[in-house]
């Protein structure tokens, strides 16, 4: 007769597999690309363009930024409650810095472009917190 203890363990493996996989499938993909322009130390411009991603994104989550939410699914609403938070977070990114310095007839020029090419994020809502981290 077999018994019910060796079939204990594998059933609770199963389980814990099928548990941890449906965590993981929960997360979805956005593209996310961010550009600021200053001129003459005045901002002229800044974009923030967020999309759902429409295929598979390769790669694996690096450092995690949780921003707290209410209960709130869209992620652009949550990013302009959280700005300063999330751009800070998007500086220490990759991100292409461009700098120019003109000087005519005794005017100077400058223009400085921030750039974060279009990257893939992880996003994990909760309850209570959203969970984004970039894909490398």
């Amino acid at each position: 007769m077999r018994s019910r203890d060796g079939n204990h363990s594998f059933l609770l493996s199963i389980c814990s597999i099928i548990f941890f996989n449906s965590l993981v499938l929960s997360a979805s993909e956005y593209l996310i690309s961010y550009r600021y322009v200053v001129k003459d130390a005045t901002l002229y411009n800044e974009s923030l363009s967020i999309s759902k991603s429409m295929q598979k994104c390769n790669g694996t989550p690096q450092n995690a930024l949780i921003l707290p939410t209410e209960s709130d699914t869209n992620l652009k609403t949550v990013i302009a409650k959280n700005s300063e938070e999330f751009i800070d977070y998007i500086h220490k990114l990759n991100l292409h810095v461009e700098h120019n310095d003109v000087t005519i007839n005794a005017q100077y020029k400058s223009t400085t472009i921030l750039t974060l090419k279009t990257t893939c994020f992880e996003v994990d809502f909760n309850d209570n917190f959203v969970k984004i981290a970039p894909l490398k």
